[in-house]
């Protein structure tokens, strides 16, 4: 590791923040894998499976009877059916890092050690992931990887994106930003075409559904782990004022009052506070639209699996080609302007969902590429926008604000398709529903003062805002 240096600001020497900037890059490379081939595809139906068969059921279609339950640890008050077990894990991991993140940030501004928190997070997040291949026996074991594996793939985030502002200056962000998430969709989305390759020729092979899932774990958290180490190597260690003030390691109840004071803090720079409300509603929208996308195709509109499949593959292709070009929109229209268009695109997209017809796959298919063009872009520029709205040394504990953001404000989009489909049996209308959180989000980050904002907290103005 490299001797940690007192300035938390990039290097004034360009090649060597490009060689920081490629090393950045390869760590999005390393862990969109992650989110990509075991999030979005594989572990749901795989642990859908451990579970049915941990309750009885001999099929999938027998897994449907409402009364199998699960009992965790023989506690009856946390049964739920085994089909629950899935999302039931996902919203223990979400309100974990609710919990973790303040926490984490905290520890790694007053660490001097900003490239070993990385290390430890990313490394035990791939262990975890390998893991899942060897948990074979019953659905304990995967739970608990599959959770820890969430946890510390969303705490090394908060690391990983402290970053940004010390290795690219005010006018590179937007460039560095985008360049990262489209590498990341590129990397997830040739390994996904490969477990995809997998799974549908796992008969062929002589290996069940089952085991193809397993293979794919293991090659994620190969990947992640091995990416993760090169992606290090040209990254510095920086720290900031907060770091040069502490003593020894950072302990986690001056973590914890620590970030009571950057809460009390925030109320001096009003901008950063509207631009996270401002996400907070825009991003529910997004990953609220991105959730739902596969009831909706398959309950609404009656399309097959494979059909799912090709669509979450395109996007990601799309995505990655999409990054760059709204980055070089960016750069004529400005940042903020940007992502102001991306999401009358999207108020637009979730509209037109409502009136596609049962069936149509080449229309679902063009939504899906609709998607993929703003997807990416919408993310990483809000990434960039809000890195300029932080104070300098303080990147780690601001960004696990971001990132409670992110996480917490789930709820928000879920409660509302909830409600929605409740009330009309359908996805069409909870879908359409969504256009309320990109107009509002959308409204609120009009309001926000970027200039301003950034001046207050002692940053540079781009020029290009």
């Amino acid at each position: 590791m490299t001797a940690p240096t007192e300035t938390g600001s990039p290097s004034t020497d360009p090649d060597q923040r490009r060689r920081e900037q490629r090393g950045w890059y390869v760590y999005d490379w390393a862990n969109s894998v992650f989110i990509t081939s075991v999030v979005t595809v594989l572990i749901g139906p795989y642990l859908s499976n451990l579970a049915c068969v941990s309750a009885g059921a001999e099929n999938a279609e027998a897994c449907l009877d409402p009364s199998l339950a699960l009992a965790p640890l023989g506690m009856d008050f946390l049964a739920l059916h085994p089909n629950a077990l899935y999302p039931a894990l996902t919203t223990v991991a979400i309100l974990s890092l609710i919990v973790l993140l303040p926490v984490v940030g905290s520890m790694v501004d007053h660490s001097r050690h900003k490239k070993r928190w990385l290390f430890w997070l990313a490394t035990s997040g791939s262990l975890c992931t390998l893991g899942l291949y060897f948990a074979t026996d019953g659905y304990l074991a995967a739970s608990v990887l599959f959770v820890m594996a969430n946890l510390l793939y969303g705490l090394s985030g908060v690391v990983y994106n402290a970053f940004l502002p010390e290795i690219a200056t005010a006018d590179e962000r937007d460039r560095v930003s985008v360049t990262g998430w489209g590498i990341g969709y590129l990397g997830g989305a040739l390994l996904l075409a490969v477990h995809l390759g997998l799974v549908v020729s796992a008969d062929s092979l002589g290996i069940g559904a089952d085991d193809a899932a397993r293979i794919a774990f293991a090659s994620c958290g190969l990947w992640w782990a091995g990416f993760t180490v090169l992606a290090l190597k040209p990254l510095r260690n920086r720290y900031g004022a907060l770091a040069a003030r502490g003593r020894g390691r950072p302990g986690v109840g001056r973590s914890l009052r620590q970030f009571g004071h950057t809460l009390k803090d925030m109320r001096r720079y009003p901008n950063t506070i509207l631009f996270l409300l401002a996400f907070i509603l825009f991003n529910d929208g997004v990953q609220a639209a991105i959730r739902y996308a596969a009831p909706f195709a398959t309950q609404d509109l009656g399309l097959e699996q494979d059909v799912l499949i090709l669509t979450i593959l395109i996007i990601q292709f799309v995505a990655f080609g999409g990054a760059f070009l709204t980055g070089r929109v960016a750069r004529h229209l400005g940042s903020k302007n940007t992502v102001l268009v991306t999401l009358g695109i999207w108020s637009a997209l979730v509209a037109s969902a409502y009136f596609l017809p049962a069936g149509n796959v080449p229309l679902f298919v063009t939504m899906g590429v609709g998607i993929g063009l703003v997807l990416g872009g919408t993310q990483s520029l809000a990434r960039s926008l809000y890195s300029q709205l932080i104070p300098r040394g303080r990147e780690a504990e601001y960004f696990s604000l971001y990132q409670i953001s992110d996480k917490g404000s789930s709820f928000l989009g879920s409660l509302t398709v909830t409600v929605a489909v409740s009330l009309t049996g359908g996805y069409r209308a909870a879908i359409l529903s969504l256009i309320v959180f990109f107009v509002i989000g959308g409204l609120l980050l009009w309001r926000t003062r970027m200039r301003e904002g950034i001046v207050a907290v002692g940053n540079e103005v781009p020029r290009n805002l």
